[in-house]
């Protein structure tokens, strides 16, 4: 390899994409193609990076397999940072199975953590525990290390486990600072401050306030019966009754964990629940056959008694009732919650994270970018949708994962 070449791949390894292209901005040889396209990526410039990586590829040719594999993995860098989720991951792990069999170890392990930072965004916490536990991070370099912890805490905000969180971000930071790239520093800050924003808010005898993420963990084993508004289900210590794919449920456990200690009237919980102007005998009936499937539901958890005006939840072990709702609630609110990021998510990306069909999702951002609160960038196959972070939006963290189908 020439010298301009290796002094343009080490400038990219600094974080100096305008250092790489000084170098090769000119040059139309397989190994000038390949880091040109990595500088436009670090420039943002997707389109571009990609056309270039895919002409290095073919400039490799068949036998520059290792060459060929690791424009391959900067492609799927690429997709990932344009949040094109559905970018084929067999095609990442047949480059990555390449890399370790011509024993370039650091491009494979980039390779795995590309594909565990994807299986993140798309709620797979399974998945990326299992392939955490089978990766030794003492011996990756300092930014793969730091791309390491990033996943590990990321996992552990998920899982609500705050401690471990901050001791994987004390990590990263420490290897990003060694690693000297100031874009892996500011990725690293921008993780620290999900344990400083308002995760989630408390309702509880008719007040509410806002929640930290670490909060949020202290609530859940505080003993409490939690009615978790943000992941759909009631829990009571770790006996945990899911109710995402029974909403009319969850919606009648809500109304009556917001009116503990007290009861709620009948015909409040028709308009609240069934969303009727006015209740009529049909709507009473439904009532009755809805709370007495809650009940059976909540069997063990709590029980649901009948009073003068109403219904009223009774723990059978906690002491008291509270309810954990997103910080911000309104129609499409876990689209916005993907959108926080700041980066630019494609419709398709955006239904594989929530577990939706494009058509829904594309649905949700039309009506979001007529109110304003999103805006799309690009046409066709290429149109992303962004919005700018703010406080109060609600966070990923405490969404759902995408259910399983059947």
């Amino acid at each position: 390899m020439d010298s301009l070449i290796t002094a343009a791949a080490r400038a990219l390894a600094s974080g100096d994409p305008l250092g790489a292209l000084n170098r090769v901005a000119l040059r139309d040889d397989a190994p000038a193609l390949a880091l040109r396209g990595v500088a436009m990526a670090q420039l943002g410039d997707f389109p571009r990076a990609r056309a270039l990586l895919r002409r290095a590829a073919r400039a490799f040719g068949p036998k520059a397999a290792v060459s060929r594999a690791r424009c391959l993995v900067a492609e799927a860098e690429i997709a990932l940072a344009a949040r094109d989720l559905a970018w084929p991951a067999r095609a990442l792990d047949a480059a990555r199975a390449v890399l370790e069999e011509h024993g370039d170890r650091v491009n494979a392990a980039h390779a795995r953590h590309l594909e565990l930072r994807r299986l993140l965004l798309i709620g797979r916490l399974d998945e990326v525990e299992r392939c955490l536990a089978a990766l030794d991070p003492a011996a990756l370099r300092p930014a793969l290390r730091a791309a390491h912890e990033l996943v590990v805490a990321g996992l552990a905000m998920r899982r609500l486990r705050t401690k471990a969180a901050l001791a994987a971000l004390a990590e990263a930071e420490r290897a990003a600072r060694d690693a000297g790239i100031p874009a892996l520093t500011a990725e690293v800050e921008s993780a620290a401050l999900l344990l400083r924003t308002s995760a989630a808010r408390l309702i509880a005898r008719g007040a509410e306030r806002p929640l930290l993420l670490e909060e949020v963990e202290a609530v859940l084993a505080s003993g409490v019966l939690v009615v978790d508004a943000c992941r759909h289900a009631v829990r009571d210590g770790d006996r945990v009754v899911p109710l995402a794919r029974r909403p009319v449920l969850f919606a009648l456990a809500r109304a009556l964990g917001e009116a503990w200690p007290g009861d709620m009237p009948r015909d409040a919980l028709v308009a609240r629940v069934f969303r009727a102007k006015r209740a009529d005998d049909s709507h009473r009936a439904r009532l009755r056959v809805e709370i007495g499937r809650l009940r059976a539901a909540l069997r063990g958890v709590a029980d649901l008694t009948a009073t003068k005006r109403g219904f009223a939840l009774a723990p059978r072990r906690a002491g008291e009732v509270v309810v954990l709702a997103r910080p911000v609630e309104e129609r499409h609110a876990a689209v916005l919650a993907f959108l926080a990021d700041g980066e630019a998510w494609s419709s398709s990306a955006l239904a594989l994270a929530l577990g939706s069909s494009t058509r829904t999702v594309q649905r949700a951002l039309n009506e979001l970018a007529a109110s304003g609160k999103v805006q799309p960038v690009g046409r066709g196959r290429a149109r992303r949708w962004l919005t700018p972070p703010g406080p109060g939006l609600t966070m990923s963290l405490l969404l759902p994962p995408p259910l399983p189908s059947g």
